[in-house]
């Protein structure tokens, strides 16, 4: 299949070189991706951080975490009253459908979550390259940098030379597995695994106990949140990122990418998903799990909020392990980004705004809002989950290991691999197949 599929396009193309024959040579020049009729390219902000003089009202677009959002803003405007800042929220689905239009329009926000398709956007210079402040406020200090580095889009800064900046995180997340404690327990678990086959094990002592082991909410993003875990402990986390970011040559058709599918296959056919585990939304198979459904769940930090109120010292949380012991901590995750558009007319305003979000004030609105503060230092220190979710990003934050979400590598990713892992859980497509829809989906939107 993959070599018919590489003939096609090799016959497109050949068709497109074609017809270039007789097009003009500035229709050429427009098709070229990278042209410079066809990408203006990313601009960047004033190297002033003064905030101008008299009032300023700033609008705020964004699809997460509103009661988060509310209170940072009144923190914000409490201690900056010049400053007023507008939010305007959206559902998620509608907002990444409708981002291009909004980020285009002249009635853009001021600043703007950060979503799949905002490195086109920054590309074509709708989005501001934030690199110069990264220095003059401090970010990198406060910030991890690998945190920032998920936001560069994979480019580099005109304006500085080293490495762009498309947003700031406001709150940053990692997916990882929750553990019911009681239930581990009766299947004689009893403590996290350190390996990826002991997990393996785990599972199956889980399901020999008559307990359901794994709680997944495919319905929506928890099967793609559990294919990514296991691609992020077998596949080289440089080749993976050549991959989000559209580096010529990257494939995810791959004998790494090739045995996390299979995995997801082989537990399907083992019994260890949560029964309709692909008609289960990943809010319904959280509150499934905290009634002691199953015995692990793939989620995020964003339940653990939810977890420990429901269930308190009984439940845990551990990233995905790795092939050996000694392994990289290596997890999905992202962040509550927001970035600046090109179109705002208060650019400097915006930036205020933005390191307020990487202190220590608003560090704790996002602690006591379920999501890790960029600076975990300067907020109380978590207990109970919480705290196995705090540790466990320190760990892949030092052992660089948070990847961006799969679907960052195109905005019609998250549809192929949404509906792709739900037949790999219904043993309905081969892996080889499910990651040549992915490839395609790569190709059509980065190109030969």
């Amino acid at each position: 299949m993959m070599d018919r599929t590489h003939r096609v396009r090799r016959r497109i193309a050949a068709t497109a070189c074609a017809l270039a024959l007789v097009l003009p040579l500035a229709a050429c020049e427009a098709l070229t991706p990278g042209s410079a009729t066809a990408v203006p390219g990313p601009t960047a902000v004033p190297s002033s951080t003064a905030v101008p003089d008299g009032d300023v009202t700033l609008r705020l677009q964004f699809a997460d975490a509103p009661l988060m959002v509310d209170a940072l803003i009144a923190a914000f405007e409490k201690g900056h009253p010049g400053i007023d800042v507008e939010p305007q929220y959206k559902s998620f689905s509608d907002y990444v459908q409708n981002l291009r239009l909004t980020m285009t329009s002249d009635t853009a926000p001021d600043i703007a979550q950060y979503a799949v398709g905002m490195t086109d956007l920054a590309a074509d210079g709708h989005v501001l390259d934030l690199a110069p402040w990264r220095e003059a406020y401090g970010w990198d200090e406060a910030v991890p940098p690998v945190s920032l580095d998920q936001l560069t889009g994979g480019r580099t800064s005109e304006a500085t030379g080293g490495r762009a900046l498309f947003g700031v995180p406001a709150g940053l997340s990692m997916t990882g597995i929750y553990y019911n404690k009681e239930l581990a327990r009766r299947a004689g678990i009893e403590a996290p695994p350190k390996t990826l086959a002991e997990f393996e094990e785990q599972l199956a002592a889980a399901e020999d106990a008559g307990l359901t082991p794994l709680g997944v909410g495919a319905l929506d993003s928890g099967g793609l949140h559990l294919w990514a875990a296991l691609l992020n402990q077998l596949m080289p986390t440089d080749a993976y990122w050549d991959w989000v970011n559209g580096k010529k040559g990257a494939t995810m058709e791959n004998p790494a990418a090739v045995e996390a599918s299979e995995l997801i296959v082989e537990w399907g056919r083992k019994g260890y998903y949560n029964e309709s585990a692909n008609g289960t939304a990943q809010v319904d198979s959280t509150a499934q799990f905290a009634k002691g459904d199953s015995v692990f769940l793939i989620n995020g930090n964003w339940a653990a909020g939810q977890l420990a109120t429901a269930m308190g010292d009984r439940v845990g949380f551990f990233p995905m392990p790795g092939e050996e012991a000694d392994s990289p901590t290596v997890a999905s995750g992202f962040s509550v980004s927001y970035a600046v558009s090109s179109l705002s007319r208060h650019p400097e305003a915006a930036g205020v705004f933005l390191d307020f979000l990487t202190s220590p004030e608003a560090g704790q609105i996002i602690s006591d809002n379920g999501f890790l503060p960029p600076n975990p230092d300067a907020v109380e220190k978590p207990t109970g989950v919480l705290a196995d979710i705090a540790d466990g990003h320190r760990r892949a934050v030092a052992d660089d290991g948070i990847t961006t979400f799969p679907d960052f590598a195109a905005p019609a990713m998250l549809d192929r691999l949404r509906s792709g892992v739900q037949k790999l859980i219904a043993d309905r497509v081969t892996p080889a197949d499910y990651l040549d829809s992915l490839q395609d989906e790569w190709e059509d939107h980065h190109g030969e």
